[in-house]
């Protein structure tokens, strides 16, 4: 560093010879630290094995004051073991301020000693000592500093694998594989109980200039959220707690995100969320492309039904809507508009009207020529429910 003081040529005599009685008693002051380090705390002899934690110490020591006598060109070996003892301490689950002491203590023993060793030399080197001493100590910091900085980098991708590993697994699980043991280890690695009540919320997402079109809850009343994306649609596997439920569900999906989103029927377990993924994907295939509402499939079932058999969905069109099928394009489209705003309201051609910008009698008319083109009165149940069925059918038919 530009600002520090050189040091003189009498200063580095004391230091290098101090430094090579200090080698000698490198054993003994791991001895030391060792037994004072499991007095602070029992995390050290419970990560590191005793054995492995002395001639570690032992060499770290040994590192450190080569460095005090060293020349400012030398390389320092004691930073490169120092970022190699960050990671494995990481890796052992030391925590990180256990480290740290045990950096500064071995700090601490070496400025004594050295003090005890120029002392039992010649005491009158004590002041020429004490003027190393800011030295030393930005010595000390900067292996604090580089021992904590690999401890982190390698905590933050330790935590990196851990979550790839942990959502690699819940994506297994909503792809409904039947691994043993996978719902198991999700659970431990979500820190969820393997039996619970789940749900899973799939909502189609459109992506423009980067911006999502929606904030991702984390956690709200009762319930945990856990995120997956994928192309087209965010997924989301909820635990619930307590009496929470797919009201308080739906109700809170509602405020950040405007859909279309599906929500599958509650799950007893983890492995069932395959099945459960299936299903909110139904349930939200039960709305246009355009909607921007959240549906609970236990409230589409009807709808669920003709958008899960295809094949059956154009032979309902086509048997319910024949004759509209011929119409001209806007023609059909005001009839079936007709019906489906009569149908939303429970059959108040009032209220229809009034969304249709239209008079009443207008809707009464178009009813009566869509059950003449159709053969179908809207006063028979099972007309009516063919009705219905097709015109959700038509209206999410792809093209």
């Amino acid at each position: 560093m530009g600002g520090r003081r050189a040091r003189t040529d009498r200063e580095w005599s004391v230091l290098v010879t101090a430094s090579r009685v200090l080698l000698e008693r490198v054993p003994a002051l791991t001895d030391q630290l060792m037994d004072e380090l499991t007095l602070h705390s029992e995390q050290f002899d419970a990560a590191v094995p005793r054995d492995e934690h002395w001639r570690q110490i032992n060499e770290a020591m040994r590192y450190g004051i080569e460095a005090i006598a060293a020349p400012r060109t030398a390389p320092r070996r004691d930073l490169a073991y120092a970022e190699q003892l960050g990671r494995q301490r990481a890796e052992q689950g030391l925590a990180l301020d256990l480290l740290l002491h045990a950096y500064r203590h071995a700090g601490y023993l070496v400025w004594d000693e050295l003090l005890r060793i120029v002392s039992e030399e010649d005491p009158d080197d004590l002041p020429m000592l004490v003027h190393t001493a800011s030295q030393m100590w930005a010595g000390v910091d900067r292996q604090a500093t580089t021992v904590a900085e690999a401890y982190r980098s390698t905590e933050q991708s330790m935590r990196r694998r851990s979550d790839e590993r942990v959502q690699a697994l819940l994506d297994a699980l909503l792809e409904g594989r039947s691994t043993p043991g996978l719902a198991a280890r999700a659970a431990a690695g979500l820190d969820l109980p393997e039996q619970g009540r789940y749900a899973v919320v799939v909502v189609r997402v459109e992506r423009r200039d980067g911006r999502e079109p929606f904030r991702r809850v984390a956690v709200a009343q009762g319930m945990r959220f856990f995120w997956r994306m994928r192309t087209d649609c965010e997924i989301a596997v909820v635990a619930f707690e307590g009496e929470t439920g797919l009201a308080e569900l739906t109700a809170e999906l509602v405020r950040p995100c405007q859909g279309p989103g599906g929500v599958s029927p509650v799950v007893e377990s983890l492995s069932g969320l395959g099945q459960a993924r299936r299903l909110a994907e139904t349930a939200l295939r039960t709305l246009p492309p355009d909607a921007q509402r959240i549906v609970r499939l236990d409230e589409r079932l009807p709808t669920a039904l003709v958008v899960s058999q295809p094949e059956l969905a154009a032979r309902l069109i086509t048997e319910v809507f024949g004759p509209l099928l011929d119409l001209d394009p806007a023609d059909r489209a005001v009839l079936l508009e007709t019906l489906d705003a009569w149908l939303e309201y429970g059959g108040s051609a009032g209220r229809a009207a009034t969304r249709l910008y239209c008079h009443r009698n207008t809707v009464f008319n178009r009813l009566r020529r869509l059950e003449q083109l159709t053969s179908r009165s809207l006063s028979r149940p099972r007309d009516l429910i063919e009705m219905t069925l097709a015109l959700d059918a038509f209206r999410l038919t792809p093209g």
